[in-house]
């Protein structure tokens, strides 16, 4: 299937769909772009969903490799968490869905993608409490598939963008409780008051300019809450970072305009942080350039395959 196209300066406004969602008058909730998100039907025997919270409305989707594993092999567990600014998207979105099948199969592993609640009907914590609730979910060994072939002590964390965000906030609050063996981080989704060089110089890319940068930490902070909380911006917040993290990678590509803080981040974390720092920044690429570009698509699945089989 034939992946999107990336938006440019000439057609961002109507094919960007960040720049497609309308603010509802009510203030608490938006009308999301949903005809221009192409999505994919889980397919047994390879894919399944399951409810997290039916309260909350929470799913996973569950990815096996098309090749099922032999009976008592034990795979990694990855728990992946998608991208969207925290307000659109989820597992079964048709460029999320693709490269968590791709990863079960390459590298192999069982790989859990969590549809968290989104911003701004559900304002951060709200995510990072679903993201934790699946972390749990998965150590419950509930799920026949995570029982007969997930290895547990082989578990790691995986976010895009603002699943990138989503993973850092989960890790801190699990990594007590539960023995993460790693995090990913793919372009995480940082920000601050101060504008990084890298924001300045690309305020009007095509595919997150500032005003959606702006506009995404807006609607998915606690109200009243500025880009310089903890939330946003871990970094600069008292008390950050006491939990050591485990390994971690961080990945980036010079054409993001979030590659400032992103480097910033592999910096801070490397600082006692976490266990250690695997630093992938390439000089080519966009922000979420996997998307678009297939050559980028299979850099990072043999990233991560690199990452969860050195650790």
């Amino acid at each position: 299937m034939a992946g999107p196209r990336r938006p440019t300066p000439e057609t961002a406004n109507t094919t960007n769909v960040f720049l497609l969602i309308k603010e509802n008058p009510d203030g608490h909730s938006i009308t999301r772009p949903t005809p221009f998100i192409p999505t994919i039907p889980a397919s047994p025997p390879t894919s399944k969903d399951l409810p997290l919270n039916p309260t909350n409305h929470t799913h996973l989707r569950l990815h096996l490799p098309h090749h099922p594993p032999p009976p008592q092999t034990k795979l990694p567990i990855i728990i992946y968490f998608h991208g969207g600014g925290f307000l659109i998207f989820g597992s079964s979105t048709a460029f999320y869905h693709a490269p968590c099948a791709r990863m079960a199969s390459a590298i192999p592993a069982i790989v859990v993608s969590v549809d968290h609640r989104l911003s701004p009907e559900s304002r951060l914590p709200a995510a990072y409490e679903d993201a934790v609730e699946a972390i749990d979910w998965v150590f419950s060994g509930a799920d026949p598939w995570v029982a007969e072939h997930g290895d547990l002590g082989r578990c790691f964390l995986m976010g895009c963008s603002s699943g990138g965000n989503i993973a850092y906030h989960a890790a801190r609050r699990a990594v007590a409780e539960r023995g993460l063996k790693g995090v990913v981080f793919n372009q995480p989704f940082f920000g601050g008051e101060e504008r990084t060089e890298s924001e300045e110089r690309m305020c009007d890319d095509a595919m997150l300019p500032l005003k959606v940068i702006d506009m995404a930490w807006r609607l998915s902070l606690p109200e009243g809450a500025n880009r310089d909380h903890q939330f946003a911006n871990p970094m600069k917040a008292k008390g950050e970072g006491e939990e050591v993290l485990p390994a971690c990678m961080v990945r980036g590509h010079a054409g993001d305009p979030l590659i400032d803080r992103q480097k910033e981040l592999a910096r801070w974390l490397g600082k006692g942080r976490a266990a250690r720092v695997v630093e992938r920044f390439y000089e080519d690429g966009s922000h979420a350039v996997e998307i678009f570009d297939e050559g980028m698509a299979s850099r990072l699945v043999e990233d991560v395959k690199d990452f969860v089989l050195g650790c």
